[in-house]
């Protein structure tokens, strides 16, 4: 069974930086990779970044590219997301997730979720 726990959400004024933390338990089996998405109220879940725990060769989606940095920490268990120059859009219920799926960008490609974390952008 593989765990995993977010934090580091809050709120910050557009242009301004968060990390998010994913820790990771029991991850060595059914988890290739770990995945962030993000979900605004009224809005379908859209993926953000991945990351592989055998490859530092991560991905992400279009919205976030430039802005946004996905890393991990093999010691820790740890995969983070640096979130530079935010915007009001970007505000929503961050979720990390891990799994093992074709494309890791789909939801289905994920069988574990964390409980998400608030991240809230001010205009």
């Amino acid at each position: 069974q593989v765990q995993l726990v977010e934090s580091g959400g809050g709120l910050v004024q557009t242009g301004g930086s968060l990390r998010l933390s994913c820790a990771a338990s029991g991850r060595t089996f059914g988890s290739d990779a770990v995945g962030w998405f993000r979900q605004a109220p009224g809005k379908e879940r859209e993926f953000v970044a991945a990351i592989r725990w055998s490859a530092d060769s991560p991905f992400y989606g279009d919205s976030v590219k430039g802005r946004f940095t996905v890393s991990r920490d093999l010691a820790k268990n740890t995969v983070y997301l640096q979130m530079n120059s935010l915007k009001p859009e970007d505000t929503a219920v961050y979720y990390c997730a891990g799994g093992s799926g074709a494309t890791l960008r789909e939801i289905t490609d994920y069988k574990y979720w964390g409980q998400g974390t608030q991240v809230t952008v001010s205009s």
